[in-house]
C-alpha cells in the first residue's frame, strides 16, 4: 500500500473509532486500494465503514465533519466513503441502504448524502450494491472481521441487473463534440471490461486487470490496450469507439 495512503487510513480508522465508539464494526478499504491498483495522482481512496445499528443524524454529521478533507487531508485525489449498518452490509440486496456518503478531496467535487432518498436518481443507485459485492470478494479489512463475513454478495440475477444499469448509465452520458480522443472514455471501456469479467469468470478485478483479461479473450484487444495505456498518459479512444464497445458488452450481458 502507498505509505501516504497507509498513514491516512490509520488516521481515518482512529477518527471513526472516536466518533462511533462501540458502534463501529469495521472499516474496509475498497476500490483501487483493495484491488491492488492504486495509482498516486489518479486514484481515489474508497472506504466502507460498518456500524452496528443505524446512525442518529447528529452522528452522521459528526462523521462528515471529522472526515472531510479540510479536517483530515486526503493524500489521493479524494476520499469516497460510504457507511452502512451491519444489517444492510450483510443483506445481499441491491438497494443503496447507506447511512452516510461522503466524497471529499482536493481534486474531487464534494458530496455529502445523509440518506439514500437524497441521492439524485440521475447519479445512479446501482453503485452501492456493486460496491458491496466487490467488498464481499475483495474488501481489505483495516479493522474488524473479514470483509466476506460482513458483506454479502448479490444473487446472480440482481448482480446482472445492476451491471446492466451501470453500463446504460455510462452510455447515457453526453459525448464530447468531435471525434478525437475523448478523456474519460478509457474508464467507460475498462468499466465494461470489468463487468464482462465478473459475469464471465466470477471475479472482481481492477479495471486494468479486467482489461488485460479481456485482451486475452480476444475482445477488441487493440481498443482495450489503448485504454490501458490511457490510464498512464496515452491518448484515450474516441467516444464513438468506446460506445460501440460498451454497447456490445451490454448486449452480451443482457442476453446472458
Amino acid at each position: 500500500m502507498d505509505p501516504a495512503v497507509r498513514r491516512y487510513l490509520a488516521d481515518l480508522v482512529t477518527t471513526a473509532r472516536e466518533v462511533l465508539g462501540p458502534e463501529l464494526v469495521g472499516v474496509y478499504a475498497a476500490g483501487s486500494v483493495a484491488l491492488d491498483a492504486y495509482q498516486p495522482g489518479r486514484s481515489d481512496v474508497d472506504v466502507a465503514l460498518v456500524c452496528r445499528d443505524p446512525l442518529p443524524r447528529r452522528t452522521r454529521h459528526e462523521l462528515v465533519a471529522r472526515l472531510r478533507h479540510e479536517t483530515l487531508p486526503c493524500p489521493a485525489r479524494g476520499l469516497e466513503l460510504v457507511a452502512y449498518s451491519r444489517a444492510v452490509a450483510g443483506s445481499g440486496t441491491p438497494e443503496p441502504g447507506f447511512e452516510v456518503e461522503l466524497n471529499t478531496g482536493a481534486r474531487m467535487p464534494s458530496r455529502v448524502t445523509l440518506t439514500p432518498a437524497e441521492r439524485p436518481a440521475a447519479d445512479g443507485h446501482f453503485w452501492y450494491g456493486l460496491d458491496r459485492s466487490i467488498l464481499h470478494q475483495r474488501g481489505h479489512p483495516l479493522v474488524g472481521p473479514p470483509a466476506g463475513e460482513v458483506f454479502a454478495d448479490l444473487a446472480p440475477s440482481e448482480l446482472r441487473e445492476l451491471l446492466v444499469a451501470a453500463l446504460r448509465w455510462w452510455l447515457a452520458r453526453p459525448a464530447p463534440p468531435g471525434n478525437g480522443p475523448a478523456p474519460g472514455t478509457e474508464e467507460a471501456v475498462l468499466g465494461a471490461c470489468r463487468a464482462l469479467v465478473r459475469v464471465h469468470d466470477g471475479d472482481w478485478l481492477s479495471k486494468v486487470a479486467a482489461g488485460r483479461r479481456v485482451i486475452a479473450l480476444g475482445r477488441d484487444p487493440e481498443l482495450v490496450r489503448r485504454c490501458v495505456r490511457a490510464r498512464s498518459g496515452g491518448p484515450a479512444p474516441t467516444a464513438t469507439e468506446a460506445r460501440a464497445f460498451q454497447q456490445q458488452i451490454l448486449d452480451e450481458i443482457v442476453a446472458g
